[in-house]
């Protein structure tokens, strides 16, 4: 074991899972989109590791976390019994948030009828503009969570409350709001069950104390734990291993939120309408059906793989990947690129998404929210007005539709593009009765063509449409992922380009840092703050500045973590430090290049 690899060893220990380096994916940084393929399907396939080598650690198959679930379930279960009395509320941020809106709307269209009012209502950090950019300030604030979840509840005398915090922690920007959110529901349990959804265990959670609050993290979670020994609270907290970018749970968090949530609602949908009991074999048999999507879907590895690389070079050449979705998949294609801004401290054109109709097809609470600027103009009319016209050879282009979809609208816009470019592509799902005709297919370049054998009644289901988003959702995790890597915005497996744009990331970079070369906290703000600065020579009211000032100046800077660990790892300047990372899009090959110029210099002096 080298230097590197012992201080970063030593710094894992204590971190939580989610925090933690996946070994699978160590060197992904380095390899080329068949390979990353390979590493990413792996780390996926620990969301459903059936043997658990952690006796601390309960699996998503683990017989308590199964029985968890039917618990959850038959609460599912009494409030679609009565609709008028109860209210099931999905809460989260980022990520998180933007699952339980999709959840939600996929769930109310299951169980609508005629003048009965919504069961199923979504919580989301920021509002709606929330499912398009990053609003960190709201998911700081635990008293604004409980006072949104207070309003949307008000007049039920029943409410399932599910809280999802992949983290339970310090480093999930969410911690504090859904914490917020579940003291509330504490303090009324004669309305409330609260369900807490998290990655970690409880004893991993931090204590560090919140914004304006008098209780930390941990012991909100360790209340919902003595309440959950009465079924008064339930705690759903699977460990999957690490992700296979530290800590972006967009990927293994965002995928076994939907499966464990899709889960437990379409059981307790079968048994208050089918009369299905909700059983442990039940539910099981929901999560076996998430894995064959699994499967299936990672069985297109060389369409999966010739995406990624046709992205990545588009990225590298400083152009742009456009997702064109329909329906529910360009909701899939949304959250993906709008992720990628604060994963990877991507600009928000980098990647972006598009879907028919717009906010009408989104059917979001706010409605139409394009009057707040580009980043929320996601019509595919709004694509053609103002994108088509200079849409260039090196933009990437990616459709997301199935069969059910408007295929006539799907060829009609397709032959739109293709008189612009020909760097046109297609991931398309159909079923082995009901497939997409092959002059749809032969109008786009590479075509992740996914043709599914559902049972006759999963056919023209919601359920159907659900495994498609999956499927979805985890190519795009992967094309996504794998373009930003191959531009060089990971270290390692280590998000390590972020935009330092609140006091956490500001931590978060800190920390980083402090994991990669073992030098003091001190050390590595100073360093931090000449990146943030571009200066080598700090005066004092840079160093005693606030530190929402320090954001303030770092949320218009680019490679600001890149820089400073360029900088303390190879002992050089600001200038220097930037010229190799200009060189090298790969950081790991930055930091051996400037260690190399180091050793050339020493050599002539």
């Amino acid at each position: 074991m080298n230097m590197d690899e012992l201080k970063q060893s030593c710094h894992e220990l204590s971190l939580p899972v989610t925090e933690k380096c996946n070994p699978i994916s160590r060197d992904i940084d380095r390899v080329n989109g068949k390979q990353m393929v390979q590493i990413l399907r792996k780390c996926d396939a620990e969301i459903f590791e059936k043997k658990n080598h952690d006796p601390f650690h309960q699996r998503l198959y683990s017989s308590p976390v199964i029985q968890t679930m039917v618990d959850v379930a038959k609460r599912v279960e009494m409030m679609l019994r009565d609709p008028e009395e109860s209210l099931i509320v999905l809460s989260g941020c980022g990520t998180s948030g933007r699952i339980a809106f999709l959840l939600v709307t996929s769930f109310n269209e299951m169980v609508k009828a005629p003048k009965q009012k919504q069961i199923c209502s979504y919580i989301i950090a920021g509002g709606d503009r929330a499912m398009l950019t990053s609003q960190e300030a709201p998911e700081d604030d635990p008293a604004l969570g409980a006072r949104m979840l207070d309003k949307i509840c008000a007049g039920k005398k029943h409410v399932l409350f599910v809280g999802i915090s992949c983290g339970m922690s310090m480093y999930s920007m969410q911690a504090p709001f859904v914490a917020g959110q579940l003291d509330f529901c504490l303090k009324h349990l004669d309305v409330f069950t609260p369900v807490l959804l998290g990655f970690n265990p409880v004893h991993m959670a931090r204590s560090e104390p919140m914004q304006d609050c008098s209780f930390h993290f941990k012991d909100v979670a360790e209340r919902m734990i003595a309440e959950q020994r009465h079924k008064k609270a339930f705690v759903l907290n699977p460990v999957l291993g690490a992700e296979a970018i530290s800590g972006s749970s967009r990927m293994k968090g965002g995928s076994a939120t939907k499966i464990i949530l899709e889960s437990i609602l379409l059981a307790g949908h079968e048994a208050a309408f089918r009369g299905k009991r909700v059983t442990p074999e039940c539910i099981s048999a929901w999560i076996t059906a998430s894995e064959m999507v699994y499967e299936t879907t990672y069985s297109h590895s060389d369409e999966l793989a010739a995406l990624i690389h046709q992205a990545g070079e588009s990225l590298q050449m400083k152009a742009h990947v456009y997702y064109i979705g329909w329906q529910t998949l360009g909701i899939i294609g949304l959250t993906d690129a709008s992720e990628c801004v604060p994963t990877f401290g991507a600009d928000f054109d980098d990647i972006r998404g598009f879907i028919n109709n717009g906010f009408r097809e989104m059917k979001n609470k706010e409605g139409d929210l394009s009057f707040l600027g580009p980043e929320f103009v996601i019509g595919h009319k709004d694509f053609v007005d103002t994108i088509l016209p200079s849409l260039s050879q090196n933009d990437v282009m990616l459709f997301l539709f199935t069969v059910n979809d408007d295929l006539h609208e799907v060829t009609a816009l397709a032959d739109q593009v293709r008189r612009r470019t020909s760097n046109l592509h297609a991931i398309a799902h159909d079923l082995e009765k009901f497939t997409i005709p092959e002059t749809v297919c032969n109008m786009f370049g590479t075509v992740l063509h996914i043709t599914w054998s559902f049972s006759s009644e999963e056919v023209n289901s919601v359920v159907m449409r659900q495994r498609w988003e999956l499927s979805t959702k985890w190519c795009l995790n992967a094309i996504s992922t794998g373009a930003h890597v191959l531009k060089g915005k990971v270290y390692m497996n280590y998000m390590i380009d972020l935009r330092v744009t609140n006091s956490k990331l500001y931590r978060r970079a800190i920390n980083i840092l402090q994991r990669f070369t073992g030098c003091s906290k001190g050390e590595c703000e100073r360093a931090l703050l000449r990146a943030i600065y571009s200066t080598d020579d700090l005066s004092e009211d840079m160093t005693s500045a606030d530190v929402w000032k320090h954001t303030d100046v770092a949320n218009r800077r680019d490679q600001v973590v890149p820089t400073a660990l360029v900088m303390i790892q190879c002992g050089c300047t600001l200038a220097e430090a930037r010229h190799h990372l200009d060189c090298h899009p790969v950081i790991r090959d930055a930091v051996s290049a400037c260690f190399s110029s180091s050793k050339t210099k020493s050599t002539m002096d």
